[in-house]
């Protein structure tokens, strides 16, 4: 598969950089919001799948990530990401008016990915949540008692099973491997507590996906926050010992099987 066209307008902290992965025969819209520290371009196997199964794929670079301006992981207003994601969103719809849209959001990206979905009810047909951080972490959460806040960045043994997917990480140009910054601590507590009281999925089609041993969205803290947001239509799987990144983990073809089964029984209701 080719690489996807890369765009850019003027988002909310910048110059905003966006991939489009094309499909002249696409029968839905797929938009795609990265986690913390890292971009877009780490989910390519993700859009390629898509794209097989019928998409057009758009995915941001969130400001201060990847190849969007903004000063590196400063995220100072959460809100400012899922305005980002809906100019992205509106794009793709005027290209390809009258095409469901479905949004898949990783760890930070499933923070942005709900708020999105909660200031725009209605506007997906489907929303796919990957090891999201939308009941914090009370450990890195706790960094904000401590001045100043120590070094302490990802470990990359935490994202996968595999091996390989931390040395990439490690050795990835655009992944953010600094300490967490004051302000983007203080956005990620704001988020979880916008969440919570943005109200529930209602009957929109939701999957809930993480891993077991995921240590930087624990499975209980996100499993709170998703029994206080289900709807009728909301599923969950909880793949067992895999970690934080489950689309790139040992079984992750397994984890794509079960999202484009989710994303083709929502489209076909």
């Amino acid at each position: 598969m080719s690489d996807p066209t890369q765009h850019s307008f003027s988002g909310s902290g910048g110059n905003l950089v966006f991939f489009e992965w094309p499909n002249e025969n696409a029968t839905f819209v797929a938009l795609i919001a990265h986690g913390y520290a890292e971009h877009s371009r780490r989910y390519d196997h993700v859009a390629e799948r898509l794209v097989s199964g019928g998409a057009t794929v758009y995915a941001p670079d969130h400001i201060g990530h990847g190849l969007s301006e903004g000063e590196r992981a400063l995220v100072a207003e959460g809100e400012a990401l899922s305005s980002d994601l809906h100019l992205v969103a509106e794009i793709a719809r005027g290209a390809h008016p009258g095409l469901p849209v479905v949004l898949i959001g990783h760890s930070m990206g499933g923070i942005v990915a709900t708020r999105y979905a909660q200031r725009h009810p209605g506007k997906l047909a489907a929303l796919v949540l990957s090891g999201p951080v939308i009941g914090g972490n009370s450990q890195i959460m706790g960094l904000l008692e401590l001045d100043p806040i120590p070094d302490v960045p990802i470990d990359p043994a935490v994202l996968s099973r595999d091996p390989e997917t931390g040395a990439k990480y490690a050795a990835d140009p655009l992944v953010y491997s600094g300490p967490f910054l004051r302000p983007t601590l203080e956005m990620f507590k704001q988020a979880v507590g916008d969440i919570a009281e943005g109200g529930g999925f209602g009957d929109m089609a939701v999957l809930w996906i993480h891993g077991s041993e995921d240590a930087l969205a624990p499975l209980e803290e996100t499993r709170a926050a998703v029994e206080r947001l289900r709807g009728p239509r909301t599923e969950d799987k909880v793949y067992e010992e895999a970690r934080h990144e489950i689309f790139n983990e040992t079984n992750r073809e397994e984890v794509l099987d079960d999202t484009m089964d989710f994303i083709r029984r929502s489209l076909a209701a």
